[in-house]
């Protein structure tokens, strides 16, 4: 199991920039892939990003690439997403997601990264306003 707390969260202007954070504890970190999640009020929760196990893949949903970035420092069990030019569609809570790393066949999928999510965090909330 894992537990996982975001952080960073925040009211930024349009086209400033924040950093989300998640620290996870549990054993493990780096036998889990990450991904980050958002949910706007009166709105389906989607994917935005997602990191393999290793950091070396990753993906994202269209309206963000290139603006977020994720990442991770599984010597500090903690995921990252540096979301630069932010947009009022930005605005949402956004949540940290764990499951396991996957099999050597589908570890490194795109299907597989987006797919179902095991464990959660509580969400932090990005508001983007001028």
């Amino acid at each position: 199991q894992v537990q996982l707390v975001e952080s960073g969260g925040g009211l930024v202007q349009p086209g400033n920039s924040l950093r989300l954070s998640c620290a996870a504890s549990g054993r493990t970190f780096s036998g889990y892939a990450m991904g980050w999640f958002r949910q706007a009020p009166g709105k389906e929760r989607e994917f935005v990003a997602a990191i393999s196990w290793n950091g070396v893949v990753k993906y994202y949903v269209d309206s963000v690439r290139g603006r977020f970035t994720i990442s991770r420092d599984n010597a500090k069990n903690t995921v990252y997403l540096q979301m630069n030019s932010l947009k009022p569609e930005d605005t949402a809570d956004y949540y940290c997601a764990a499951k396991g790393a996957g099999t050597p066949y589908n570890r490194y999928s795109e299907t597989y990264l987006k797919g179902p999510y095991d464990y959660w965090g509580q969400g932090t909330q990005v508001t983007v306003s001028s």
